[in-house]
Protein backbone atom coordinates (compact mmCIF):
# COMPACT_ATOMS: atom_id res chain seq x y z
CA UNK A 1 0.00 0.00 0.00
CA UNK A 2 1.27 3.50 -0.66
CA UNK A 3 -0.87 6.04 0.67
CA UNK A 4 -4.19 7.24 0.77
CA UNK A 5 -5.21 11.09 0.71
CA UNK A 6 -8.16 12.46 2.13
CA UNK A 7 -9.60 16.18 1.97
CA UNK A 8 -7.55 16.85 5.29
CA UNK A 9 -5.62 13.69 5.63
CA UNK A 10 -2.76 11.59 4.33
CA UNK A 11 -3.06 7.43 5.12
CA UNK A 12 0.54 5.68 5.53
CA UNK A 13 1.80 2.88 6.36
CA UNK A 14 3.79 3.55 9.68
CA UNK A 15 7.92 3.55 9.83
CA UNK A 16 10.53 3.13 12.59
CA UNK A 17 10.49 7.13 12.43
CA UNK A 18 6.78 6.66 13.52
CA UNK A 19 8.39 5.74 17.77
CA UNK A 20 7.82 8.97 19.57
CA UNK A 21 4.43 9.28 18.26
CA UNK A 22 3.47 5.65 19.16
CA UNK A 23 5.29 6.43 22.62
CA UNK A 24 2.83 9.36 22.52
CA UNK A 25 -0.08 7.89 21.69
CA UNK A 26 -0.13 4.49 23.10
CA UNK A 27 0.37 6.10 26.53
CA UNK A 28 -2.46 8.62 26.44
CA UNK A 29 -5.15 7.50 28.91
CA UNK A 30 -8.01 7.25 26.77
CA UNK A 31 -5.65 5.07 25.03
CA UNK A 32 -5.01 3.43 27.49
CA UNK A 33 -8.41 2.71 29.06
CA UNK A 34 -10.33 1.86 26.06
CA UNK A 35 -7.93 -0.01 23.69
CA UNK A 36 -5.19 -1.45 26.51
CA UNK A 37 -2.30 -0.72 27.83
CA UNK A 38 0.61 -2.30 25.98
CA UNK A 39 3.21 -1.59 28.49
CA UNK A 40 5.36 1.23 26.46
CA UNK A 41 7.66 2.85 29.31
CA UNK A 42 10.01 3.69 27.14
CA UNK A 43 11.00 4.71 23.16
CA UNK A 44 12.38 1.58 23.12
CA UNK A 45 9.25 -0.42 24.07
CA UNK A 46 7.43 1.67 21.37
CA UNK A 47 10.01 1.10 18.64
CA UNK A 48 10.03 -2.74 19.50
CA UNK A 49 5.82 -2.68 19.74
CA UNK A 50 6.13 -0.95 16.60
CA UNK A 51 8.63 -3.19 14.52
CA UNK A 52 7.40 -5.94 15.59
CA UNK A 53 3.57 -5.87 16.22
CA UNK A 54 2.39 -3.36 14.11
CA UNK A 55 4.70 -2.79 11.16
CA UNK A 56 4.50 -6.77 10.86
CA UNK A 57 0.69 -6.58 9.82
CA UNK A 58 1.84 -5.21 6.40
CA UNK A 59 2.89 -8.30 5.35
CA UNK A 60 -0.95 -9.06 4.17
CA UNK A 61 -1.81 -6.85 1.72
CA UNK A 62 -4.31 -3.49 3.11
CA UNK A 63 -4.38 -5.21 6.56
CA UNK A 64 -2.73 -2.95 9.16
CA UNK A 65 -2.70 0.22 11.63
CA UNK A 66 -1.86 3.11 9.36
CA UNK A 67 -0.59 6.23 10.62
CA UNK A 68 -2.79 9.40 10.20
CA UNK A 69 -1.74 12.60 9.70
CA UNK A 70 -2.26 16.02 8.50
CA UNK A 71 -1.92 16.88 4.90
CA UNK A 72 0.56 20.04 4.13
CA UNK A 73 2.31 19.68 7.75
CA UNK A 74 2.56 15.45 8.07
CA UNK A 75 1.89 15.58 11.65
CA UNK A 76 0.88 12.36 12.98
CA UNK A 77 -2.29 12.23 14.68
CA UNK A 78 -3.51 8.90 15.40
CA UNK A 79 -4.01 5.80 13.29
CA UNK A 80 -6.70 3.70 11.73
CA UNK A 81 -6.91 0.12 10.05
CA UNK A 82 -7.71 -3.27 9.24
CA UNK A 83 -6.55 -6.22 11.41
CA UNK A 84 -7.69 -9.97 11.29
CA UNK A 85 -7.72 -10.75 14.87
CA UNK A 86 -7.92 -14.50 16.56
CA UNK A 87 -10.85 -13.85 18.34
CA UNK A 88 -13.02 -12.35 15.43
CA UNK A 89 -14.53 -13.84 12.25
CA UNK A 90 -14.21 -10.56 10.53
CA UNK A 91 -11.91 -8.16 9.79
CA UNK A 92 -11.69 -6.07 12.65
CA UNK A 93 -11.99 -1.54 12.08
CA UNK A 94 -9.28 -0.37 14.87
CA UNK A 95 -8.54 3.36 15.24
CA UNK A 96 -7.30 5.90 18.16
CA UNK A 97 -6.24 9.37 17.93
CA UNK A 98 -3.78 12.37 20.15
CA UNK A 99 -6.60 13.93 22.49
CA UNK A 100 -6.07 17.37 20.44
CA UNK A 101 -7.21 15.64 17.34
CA UNK A 102 -10.51 14.04 18.88
CA UNK A 103 -13.63 15.27 17.59
CA UNK A 104 -12.61 17.25 14.62
CA UNK A 105 -13.80 14.51 12.11
CA UNK A 106 -10.32 13.12 11.71
CA UNK A 107 -11.06 9.84 12.91
CA UNK A 108 -14.92 9.70 10.38
CA UNK A 109 -12.48 11.28 7.57
CA UNK A 110 -9.82 8.35 7.59
CA UNK A 111 -12.61 5.03 8.53
CA UNK A 112 -14.31 5.96 5.54
CA UNK A 113 -11.50 5.71 3.41
CA UNK A 114 -10.22 2.46 5.31
CA UNK A 115 -13.91 1.31 4.64
CA UNK A 116 -13.68 1.95 0.90
CA UNK A 117 -10.32 0.47 0.83
CA UNK A 118 -11.62 -2.80 2.27
CA UNK A 119 -14.79 -2.73 -0.12
CA UNK A 120 -13.39 -1.50 -3.19
CA UNK A 121 -9.40 -2.98 -2.94
CA UNK A 122 -9.98 -6.23 -0.94
CA UNK A 123 -13.16 -7.09 -2.03
CA UNK A 124 -14.78 -7.63 1.87
CA UNK A 125 -17.76 -7.94 2.26
CA UNK A 126 -18.30 -7.11 5.96
CA UNK A 127 -16.54 -5.58 8.70
CA UNK A 128 -16.54 -5.82 12.66
CA UNK A 129 -14.91 -2.97 14.95
CA UNK A 130 -15.03 -3.88 18.73
CA UNK A 131 -14.78 -1.48 21.77
CA UNK A 132 -15.46 -1.11 25.69
CA UNK A 133 -18.95 -0.60 26.32
CA UNK A 134 -18.42 3.13 28.13
CA UNK A 135 -16.59 4.45 25.34
CA UNK A 136 -19.30 6.42 24.02
CA UNK A 137 -17.60 8.53 21.25
CA UNK A 138 -16.47 5.08 19.80
CA UNK A 139 -19.85 4.27 19.46
CA UNK A 140 -21.26 7.23 18.15
CA UNK A 141 -18.14 7.09 15.55
CA UNK A 142 -19.37 3.48 14.54
CA UNK A 143 -22.89 4.38 13.85
CA UNK A 144 -21.85 7.42 12.09
CA UNK A 145 -20.24 4.90 10.09
CA UNK A 146 -23.02 2.49 9.42
CA UNK A 147 -21.95 0.04 12.11
CA UNK A 148 -24.63 -1.85 14.21
CA UNK A 149 -24.24 -3.46 17.88
CA UNK A 150 -24.42 -7.54 17.24
CA UNK A 151 -23.77 -8.25 20.65
CA UNK A 152 -21.27 -8.09 23.79
CA UNK A 153 -18.10 -10.33 22.50
CA UNK A 154 -17.09 -10.77 26.35
CA UNK A 155 -17.18 -9.18 30.11
CA UNK A 156 -13.87 -6.98 30.84
CA UNK A 157 -12.50 -6.57 34.08
CA UNK A 158 -13.50 -3.13 34.55
CA UNK A 159 -17.31 -4.45 34.93
CA UNK A 160 -18.13 -3.13 31.28
CA UNK A 161 -18.35 -5.15 28.36
CA UNK A 162 -16.43 -5.59 24.70
CA UNK A 163 -18.93 -4.96 22.49
CA UNK A 164 -19.30 -6.23 18.53
CA UNK A 165 -20.45 -4.00 16.15
CA UNK A 166 -20.62 -4.99 12.52
CA UNK A 167 -21.37 -3.43 8.93
CA UNK A 168 -22.22 -5.26 5.70
CA UNK A 169 -19.73 -3.59 2.79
Amino acid sequence: MVSIHTKRLTICPLTESDTDFIFELYNTTGFKRFVGDKQLHSTQDARHYLTKNLMSMYETPGMGLFRIALQGDDIPIGICGLIKRDSLDDIDLGYGYLPAFEGQGYAFEAAEAMMTLAREEMALRRLVAITDSANARCISLLTRLGFSFEKNQESLPNGGYLALYGIAL
